[in-house]
């Protein structure tokens, strides 16, 4: 009996050296794995800033692109409002009578050509007198309101 006593404790001394072994081997792994870590997390680190630098770089040029379409499109929105705008005051003051620009500007034109006329007629007409020898007949001031 003591003989298979002997040999149970031989196994079971073999067995506790393997876990031991394990053990150390394990061990060692993990120290190994953070120093590594270590040496390498510095350059990892670096490698992922870089990487979120380029990432956010494209990412703003994306994103200014969008903003300047989305702008180009409101400014043309805005240009068909406006004309929508344009137009719909423009019939509203026809529809109430009240003359445009362009109105004004022709009537104003009109006036100063009728000036014009009124003022040279008014000139032969006293030339034609003086020639008769009459006396030029009093003149009123309308010539001078209508400037």
């Amino acid at each position: 009996m003591v003989k298979k006593l002997k040999s149970l404790s031989g196994a079971d001394n073999q067995l506790a050296q393997t876990i031991k072994d394990s053990a150390s081997q394990i061990w060692l792994a993990g120290l190994g794995a953070f120093a590594k870590a270590q040496e390498e997390g510095n350059k990892v680190f670096e490698a992922l800033v870089k990487e979120g630098e380029v990432i956010q770089s494209r990412t703003k040029k994306e994103a200014d692109a969008k903003i300047a379409d989305a702008a180009g499109k409101m400014a043309g929105a805005w240009d068909k409002l406006e004309n929508v705008f344009e137009e719909r005051v423009s019939r509203a003051l026809s529809s109430l009578g009240v003359p445009t620009k362009k109105d004004i500007d022709k009537l104003t034109k009109r006036v100063a050509e009728l000036t014009a006329l009124v003022q040279k007629l008014t000139e032969e007409a006293d030339a034609a007198v003086e020639v008769a020898g009459e006396e030029k007949p009093a003149r009123r001031r309308a010539t001078a309101k209508a400037e």
